[in-house]
């Protein structure tokens, strides 16, 4: 026999609407009341009844997120968060790695609230795609270039920010390692900020200062890095795009038998907790996970409740110093001597 929210009013000692509201987490119930009603709710093994709470509040309680890769560190770590965040509010998220046109017909007919598109370099249509039957859409991407509201977190003052750093610091042979491939939209703007946050320090830009690669897994990081550290003017600072390829280049650094930061220095994009347990902890630019994750919650709930939302929402990257970054050797021995 199923447990009923009646079950844990008659235990709890208070009121059938009372439950309701503590399990839906109302802030019109006490904290302490809440704590004693979850307790035995989970104590008696109450599961809900999705169906009938559907049917009350015209809901499905569940968000469609479209993905583009379960393989990469920093997004697995950004779609762990988010789906927390959205459990908070008593939502299931459910994840699609199909593609865009796909996903969203499999989203309709689970009858989802909202949904959550993430930017896929393969989803060459995403400026002509319309929004169906009323769904709310945010885009988490490259704001203008979808026709949702969208979520930027501000990727090319990320890496200026990285080159400020490395700049002050007084290195200015700064060699930046990230995917080229010419559809990828976040790796474009990443790359062209270097460019720029370059020459507007006024550092003479040299072909061998951008690493040639395509991919972004660690493996690539390896031997871009590999290949730089060969040169006869290897560079005092490399900035990297993502996780992954800084995982790579730490191996290559390695391998060399140099240090970090007292040989080179190393900034990497990507601004998750792994980052500090890595062999040497690595300064870091880029929106706090948890930042992306609670701000996505919030303007998605505000979607489904019919309310208005920009058609850009910005948000504000950091630079985090750590181990990893130092001034370069002659920097240091002149102001020494």
């Amino acid at each position: 026999m199923s447990v009923t929210i009646k079950d844990i009013a008659k235990q709890a000692g208070v009121s059938y609407s009372t439950v309701s509201k503590a399990l839906r987490n109302s802030p019109l119930v006490k904290e302490d009341t809440k704590k004693k009603i979850l307790s035995i709710a989970k104590e008696l093994g109450y599961q809900p009844n999705v169906a009938a709470r559907s049917l009350v509040s015209k809901k499905s309680w569940t968000v469609g997120v479209m993905w583009p890769t379960v393989e990469r560190v920093a997004p697995s770590t950004l779609i762990t968060k988010i789906n927390e965040e959205f459990e908070k509010h008593s939502y299931t998220t459910l994840v699609s790695i199909n593609k865009i046109d796909t996903a969203i017909e499999t989203f309709h007919r689970f009858q989802v609230d909202a949904i959550l598109v993430f930017y896929d370099r393969d989803d060459i249509n995403i400026e002509s795609f319309t929004q169906p039957l009323n769904i709310p859409i945010l885009y988490y991407g490259i704001a203008g270039s979808a026709p949702f509201p969208t979520i930027d977190v501000n990727r090319k003052k990320a890496i200026r920010l990285a080159v400020d750093h490395l700049t002050e610091l007084g290195h200015k042979n700064i060699a930046y390692i990230g995917d080229l491939a010419e559809r990828d939209l976040f790796q474009i703007e990443k790359v062209k900020s270097f460019i720029e946050s370059i020459q507007l320090r006024g550092i003479e830009l040299r072909p061998d200062m951008i690493a040639q690669i395509n991919g972004l897994e660690s493996h690539d990081g390896y031997l871009a890095a590999r290949n730089m550290l060969q040169k006869k003017q290897r560079p005092t600072a490399i900035i990297s795009a993502s996780y992954d390829l800084t995982r790579g280049i730490l191996r290559a650094i390695n391998e060399a038998g140099l240090n970090i930061p007292k040989d080179i220095s190393i900034v990497s994009y990507d601004n998750i907790p792994q980052m500090k347990n890595l062999v040497v902890p690595v300064t870091i630019v880029g929106v706090e996970l948890t930042d992306i994750s609670n701000k996505i919650t919030e303007v998605l709930l505000q979607m489904i409740e019919s309310k208005e939302v920009p058609a850009a929402i910005y948000l504000e990257p950091e630079l985090v110093v750590r181990n990893s970054s130092a001034p370069p050797k002659n920097v240091v021995s002149s102001r020494r001597g």
